[in-house]
C-alpha cells in the first residue's frame, strides 16, 4: 500500500549514473583489489552531466533517494559530494558495511522496502543486473548507460559485492 498523501520517489545509484568513477577504476584491476583506495578516491569524481540533469528534473516532481552499493564507511565523503554538486538533497542509503551480497539483491530489497509506503516513480541505475531485476519486480528503470563501461566495476558489484 503506498502512501498517496507523499510525493513519489525518484531513486538515483550513484557510481557511474552521477558519479564518474573512471579515474578511480585502476584500483579494481589489481589483485587483490585495493578497495580502501577505490573508495578513498571517490570525492574527486566528477559529475555525470545526463545523470545531473535527470535528477534534478526528477525532483522537480518526486522526493529523491539516493541507493548506492558503496558502503556505509563512505556516508560522510558520499554527503559531502553530493552537497558540492549541488544535486537535490535526499535520503542516502548505502550498503552495511560488512554486505557482500550482490547489488541486485541489496537494491532490490531496499527499493521493495521503499515501495511499501511511497510509489517508486523511477530507478536510474548503471548496473544492467539492478535493472533487470528491478524491471522484472515490477519498478519503471532507467538505464545509465552515459558512462563508460567498466568490466572490473561490473564483476565487482556481481562477484565480491563491493559496490
Amino acid at each position: 500500500m503506498t502512501d498517496s498523501s507523499g510525493r513519489p520517489v525518484g531513486v538515483f545509484d550513484l557510481d557511474n549514473t552521477l558519479a564518474d568513477t573512471a579515474h578511480r577504476q585502476h584500483f579494481l584491476t589489481v589483485r587483490p583489489r585495493d578497495w580502501n583506495g577505490f573508495f578513498a578516491a571517490a570525492p574527486a569524481d566528477q559529475p555525470l552531466a545526463e545523470g545531473v540533469a535527470l535528477v534534478r528534473e526528477t525532483a522537480r516532481e518526486c522526493e529523491i533517494v539516493y541507493l548506492t552499493g558503496r558502503p556505509e564507511r563512505c556516508r560522510r565523503d558520499t554527503l559531502d559530494w553530493l552537497a558540492a554538486h549541488n544535486l537535490p538533497e535526499g535520503r542516502v542509503h548505502m550498503r552495511r558495511d560488512a554486505d557482500r551480497r550482490p547489488a541486485r539483491f541489496t537494491k532490490l530489497e531496499i527499493l521493495r522496502r521503499l515501495a511499501r509506503d511511497r510509489e517508486v516513480r523511477v530507478l536510474v541505475d548503471d548496473d544492467e543486473l539492478v535493472c533487470d531485476d528491478a524491471e522484472r519486480a515490477g519498478f519503471t528503470v532507467v538505464r545509465a548507460r552515459w558512462a563508460a563501461e567498466s568490466a572490473a566495476l561490473r564483476d565487482a558489484q556481481e562477484r565480491e559485492g563491493r559496490t
